[in-house]
């Protein structure tokens, strides 16, 4: 394409200036190219050159053809007329090459017009596929300011003009930060990603729709001031910043210097992470960050079908069109975006599958094949989510095919802010959110939320405030006095906090409250050291780099207190993540799937910047029976992996196993896993019995003092557990009866020693 600026700066050439003599187009076709047509005979000359003609010079982009002469040049007639060339003119062509770090266009706006006036119409033209056709047509020539062209779109013809050209970036392509100058320049070469800009000219009947035909409502990929929450994404700044150093640098970069690096496009992307973190919004902006075409969205389970072959036939049509795209216009064409949501349900290990029909397996071949097999396609983006990546067939991850694997996990306190304030933005606008309603404060009370739910939670509390300005009466109306008052106020987010919505990766109160309900009974020493031992492990845990994981065995008698004291431990830590792992919850369960349970919760504890898990009643989980004896060898191991295993960078954990049966363990070799062991004792003396009484207040101050009476100097052993269920009962008898009850319970438990039992 010819590209005729007149410029003082002198090209880097190559070979010395070549006269050669103008002549017209060969055909209508090349015109529309945009390029100066010489013959396949010439030698030594590249594809950009310099063609001056008496005083003044042009950038233009060659194009060879079989019917030209030797030593001429064809030009169009929008070229002659822009450059002032006339038939049979000599001119001299020179070589001339681009400095890439300056002369790569960034945006170019263009004024259009019909060419003919017998054409006219009044039918809208979208400016936006005008751009991508324009892009498609002139990659890779060079342009200048002030250029005239033709254009053919939508079989029409228009007259294009050249009204301003920006350069890239240089920083981009070096690789630094964006510092967001882009110098205007005269002559510039056309890459896939330059921003086009249309403009109706002056008097022009055409009318123009889309986005590109202002400059104001487009963006490119590059820009320095993208804007994360206009989009409405939140928390994933960091996310989005690796997934370009891996996935798009190459796409902003010139193709040629792509090529000569011998660097690939990365052609697939796999999100992962919990439900409701924004995989699947972090997808769809990516389309709309690249400037692609709108991208394909399809379900896994969408894909399947019942009748053999047509499952396969639906991955083909996915990529029909980027196929297409290709084969016409091959590096020149647009990204295709395909992304797969829920993609392990069509993409399962072959083979995995017993007794099936062999439908998914030749699904996973089938998209292999098209991702990366012989004929592979260079213009495509799969992009595949998925909560259980465990469960994708691992030759989908290797390098050429989703090779970038990237982990969308529960925001942190900053992220919080950000998608609280995208979800509060209108209600902040319109002031109908209180002024009491602190975002930050509610980002830190919402520790492992994700943004589904911290959305959730914004529409709840909307809804208590709502629900404020209803009628109480037989049918439902909203009172209209009081409804122009509404305002969103803290009070209504507190209220949803606590009711509503609980983070599904997070504590859960009522797990561990059933055991501390009772509260804990500080009934010596012992208990005080536990509880003082228990927050320096917390501490350890929070801060310490060198110890990110962190074990402790609480072990003692049955009824000791062990479980409560594990859970009072764990609620004190104030951790995001408290999960209790308690045989209760695994009974019936095979021995499989118990080690299946347990691997969840340990991994479900690897997702929080802070996690405690308490390993309850190991035995039980062990199915330890002294008769035989007997145990599960498979439980065993995953306990023992999992025990040692650290937690993924930049996550802690704290590990708290109760056990009646430290022998056992002892044998198992399961001891030696924990980083540290506390014995929780029994009740052994007089005093401790009457302090545990005198917490609890079961008993009157007299029936206390016979009690102690009777109790001092004898052997005691009592788990403060049973100790609570023989006051109980005890308190069920008449007032003059309770206190001879209870001795008699105490003795009858083998917990008061009968040598020095007196009767009351």
């Amino acid at each position: 394409m010819l590209n005729c600026t007149s410029t003082s700066r002198e090209p880097n050439t190559k070979m010395a200036g070549r006269v050669m003599q103008a002549v017209r187009c060969l055909t209508e076709e090349l015109s529309l190219t945009n390029c100066a047509i010489i013959s396949e005979k010439e030698q030594g000359i590249e594809q950009h050159v310099t063609v001056r003609n008496l005083n003044h010079k042009f950038v233009l982009t060659l194009k060879t053809h079989p019917s030209a002469e030797p030593g001429t040049i064809a030009f169009s007639l929008p070229q002659r007329k822009w450059a002032g060339l006339s038939i049979g003119q000599e001119v001299e062509v020179t070589n001339y090459k681009f400095d890439k770090s300056k002369q790569c266009l960034s945006s170019m706006t263009v004024e259009v017009d019909f060419l003919l006036k017998k054409s006219v119409d009044s039918n809208p033209y979208n400016s936006d596929k005008m751009a991508a056709e324009f892009l498609q047509h002139f990659n890779n020539q060079a342009f200048s300011v002030d250029q005239q062209l033709a254009f053919s779109f939508c079989d029409k013809l228009f007259s294009l003009n050249i009204k301003d050209m920006e350069g890239m970036d240089p920083s981009i392509l070096k690789g630094e930060n964006s510092s967001g100058k882009k110098p205007k320049i005269a002559i510039g070469l056309l890459l896939g990603n330059c921003q086009v800009i249309f403009e109706k000219a002056e008097n022009s009947p055409m009318t123009l729709i889309g986005k590109a035909k202002t400059r104001e409502s487009h963006q490119s990929i590059i820009s320095p001031d993208w804007n994360f929450e206009r989009m409405g994404i939140g928390g994933l700044d960091k996310e989005f910043s690796d997934i370009f150093r891996r996935a798009f640098a190459s796409r902003v970069f010139p193709p040629d210097i792509v090529e000569q690096m011998g660097c690939k496009h990365v052609k697939g992307i796999l999100l992962f992470g919990p439900p409701g973190c924004g995989k699947t919004l972090m997808a769809r902006q990516i389309g709309k960050m690249l400037k692609a075409r709108e991208p394909k969205i399809v379900n896994g389970p969408e894909i399947l079908n019942k009748y053999v072959g047509e499952s396969e036939a639906n991955i083909r049509k996915l990529f029909a069109d980027a196929e297409e795209e290709q084969k016409r216009l091959g590096a020149n064409s647009g990204l295709h975006i395909i992304i797969f949501d829920e993609i392990d349900a069509i993409c399962k290990q072959r083979g995995s599958m017993a007794g099936s029909t062999g439908v998914h397996d030749t699904v996973v071949n089938q998209l292999l094949s098209k991702i990366d097999g012989v004929e592979q396609l260079n213009n495509i983006l799969v992009i595949g989510m998925t909560n259980r990546p465990d469960l994708i067939d691992e030759a989908l991850l290797r390098p050429g095919r989703l090779e970038v694997k990237m982990e969308i996990g529960l925001p942190d306190e900053r992220g919080r802010v950000q998608i609280l304030n995208i979800h509060t933005a209108k209600m902040r606008q319109f002031n109908l959110l209180a002024t009491d309603v602190d975002v930050k404060e509610l980002a830190v009370e919402t520790k492992n939320y994700s943004g589904a739910e911290l959305e959730g939670l914004v529409r709840a509390a909307q809804s208590t405030a709502m629900n404020r300005h209803i009628k109480a009466s037989n049918t439902v109306e909203v009172n209209i006095e009081t409804a122009e008052k509404l305002l969103v106020n803290r009070v209504d987010f507190m209220a949803s906090l606590n009711n509503d919505i609980k983070p599904a990766f997070g504590t859960n109160q009522e797990d561990y409250a059933s055991y501390i309900m009772n509260g804990i009974i500080r009934w010596g020493d012992p208990v005080s050291a536990v509880l003082e031992d228990g927050e320096l492990l917390v501490q350890q845990t929070k801060n310490s780099d060198r110890t990110p994981l962190v074990s402790v065995l609480l072990e003692g008698p049955p009824n000791s207190g062990k479980t409560a004291l594990a859970a009072k431990i764990s609620e004190d830590s104030q951790f995001p993540f408290i999960k209790i792992c308690s045989p209760d919850k695994m009974i019936g369960h095979s021995e499989i799937a118990k080690c299946q349970a347990i691997k969840k919760i340990f991994e479900d504890a690897y997702k929080s910047q802070l996690s405690c898990v308490v390993v309850d009643d190991i035995e039980r989980l062990l199915d330890y029976v002294p008769i035989g004896p007997r145990f599960s060898n498979l439980v065993l191991q995953a306990l023992l992996v999992l025990l040692k295993k650290p937690p993924p960078k930049g996550r802690k954990l704290l590990i708290i196993g109760t056990t009646s049966r430290k022998d056992v363990l002892q044998e198992m070799e399961m001891l030696d896993a924990f980083s540290t062991t506390i014995h929780i004792p029994n009740i052994s003396r007089g005093e401790q019995l009457v302090e545990a009484l005198e917490l609890l207040g079961s008993f009157q101050e007299k029936e206390r003092a016979s009690i102690a009476k009777v109790v001092k100097g004898q052997r005691l052993w009592i788990g403060i557990k049973k100790l609570l269920m023989v006051i109980e009962m005890a308190a069920q008898m008449d007032p003059e009866y309770r206190v001879s009850k209870f001795l008699s319970l105490l003795k009858d438990e083998g917990a008061l020693g009968s040598d020095k039992f007196v009767t009351i």
